[in-house]
């Protein structure tokens, strides 16, 4: 592989020294811009980053033999990094948004067979081929929005079986895909309309099978949890996301996304990655998380989608938490896949400013799913996963909303998109 030399970059978003701990309050502003910067690239790494003269210079007895991508007057980031997807499932629930546009609740809908009963429905009677070629397109399309690095939950199997199978369908696009995927158990995403009534023996059958099954087959580096009433009480959603612990799956939560449930607090107790949604978090829940350093994942998108009021980014921030930011991509309450349009939507609906959710969508994001060594920050030794966006500055990117301005991604040292196609 030739070497790639990225030159001249109006704004170089390199984000660089923050991969030991995530960004917290004033430091998510801190995105370590360089201006007329470059980027030399070897086997898939970043080997130097710095002023374009400076490598001109030091590379100057290889210039003729690398690849060269002229950067001038655009904007680079790090590759985004989405840390909360459901990215594979199956079908489409169109027909619940019209409800919901009609006055029916989430809940509501849930609870009547649909919503995830429905996905799971979907999923289940998908064979394995399908399941992968949907969730491939979709990957596809997350890759065209600049992101390099996902996370991909199960929970719309919600049977041993049918977990397996979503999980070693996201473990296959991992090892297919230039996107890098990386897995989360979420068998404790609704109880099934088949242990509607014993559901003390679904969370038995998540807890002795399940998490056991998933760990010895290696399939998810996380284990995940929908603490809301109605749902899985915080008492479940304690004992199945230690029992998880103990095979060696790292906590992380659904959590006081409908109403305040104590699901913040139990992430910091159990000692969660990170703890997600967070609209109706309790002031000591987000006390208790910034003292044990809980991500804060937050998902502007569905708020977006629901209708409802998103989670207030700004007093998350203020109280040392560090936020990242991810789509939700699911077919229910957050149909997308563009990470820089929830970008803007964190700006417009949450107070946060621009720098942040660039740190939020990067770096902190990275922090969420155990990447931050590899990738989320534009340093030598990391991944070369780097996004060319046709803006001048960083701002552009969220301020004009709606509009993909991705011209270029990078991931391993490869150019994967090029003028708005994937090139795999």
């Amino acid at each position: 592989m030739r070497p790639l030399f990225v030159r001249r970059a109006r704004q170089l978003v390199t984000l660089a020294g923050s991969s030991a701990a995530p960004l917290v309050k004033e430091k998510m502003s801190d995105l370590a811009i360089m201006e007329n910067g470059s980027v030399w690239i070897e086997h898939g790494t970043i080997v130097a980053v710095g002023p374009d003269d400076e490598l001109a210079r030091q590379f100057a007895d290889r210039l003729a033999e690398a690849e060269v991508i002229d950067a001038k007057g655009k904007t680079v980031t790090p590759g985004l990094v989405d840390p909360h997807t459901h990215l594979v499932y199956a079908g489409s629930r169109e027909h619940e948004w019209t409800m919901r546009l009609g006055g029916a609740t989430y809940m509501e809908i849930m609870n009547a067979g649909g919503g995830i009963h429905a996905t799971t429905n979907a999923t289940r009677q998908a064979s394995e081929e399908a399941l992968y070629d949907e969730s491939k397109r979709r990957l596809d399309q997350f890759l065209l929005h600049g992101v390099t690095t996902v996370e991909a939950k199960s929970g719309y199997g919600l049977s041993l079986e049918h977990e397996l199978k979503q999980l070693e369908t996201a473990k296959q696009l991992d090892d297919t895909h230039p996107v890098d995927v990386v897995s989360t158990f979420l068998g404790a995403h609704a109880v099934p309309p088949e242990w509607k009534h014993t559901p003390d023996e679904y969370v038995r059958l998540i807890i002795d099978e399940m998490i056991p099954e998933v760990s010895r087959r290696g399939l998810a580096e996380f284990n995940d949890v929908f603490c809301e009433r109605g749902v899985f009480t915080p008492n479940e959603a304690r004992r199945i996301l230690e029992a998880g612990k103990a095979y060696g799956l790292t906590p992380k939560i659904h959590a006081d996304e409908i109403e305040p449930y104590g699901g913040a607090e139990l992430a910091a107790e159990v000692g969660a990655i990170s703890a997600d949604h967070l609209l109706r978090a309790s002031d000591e829940g987000i006390r208790r998380m910034a003292e044990r350093g809980v991500i804060g994942v937050l998902l502007p998108g569905t708020a977006f989608f629901l209708m409802t009021q998103a989670a207030d980014a700004r007093r998350l921030i203020d109280a040392g938490v560090p936020v990242a930011l991810a789509t939700d991509c699911n077919p229910g309450s957050s149909p997308t896949v563009s990470l820089p349009l929830v970008m803007s939507l964190a700006c417009l609906h949450m107070g946060m400013t621009p720098a942040e959710a660039i740190a939020a969508a990067t770096i902190n994001a990275a922090h969420a799913i155990g990447r931050a060594h590899l990738v989320g920050s534009l340093e030598p030794g990391k991944k070369a996963d780097l996004v060319i966006f046709q803006v001048p500055n960083y701002v552009q990117v969220m301020y004009y909303y709606g509009i993909n301005h991705i011209e270029t991604v990078i991931k391993n040292g490869k150019v994967v998109v090029k003028e708005g196609k994937v090139r795999i």
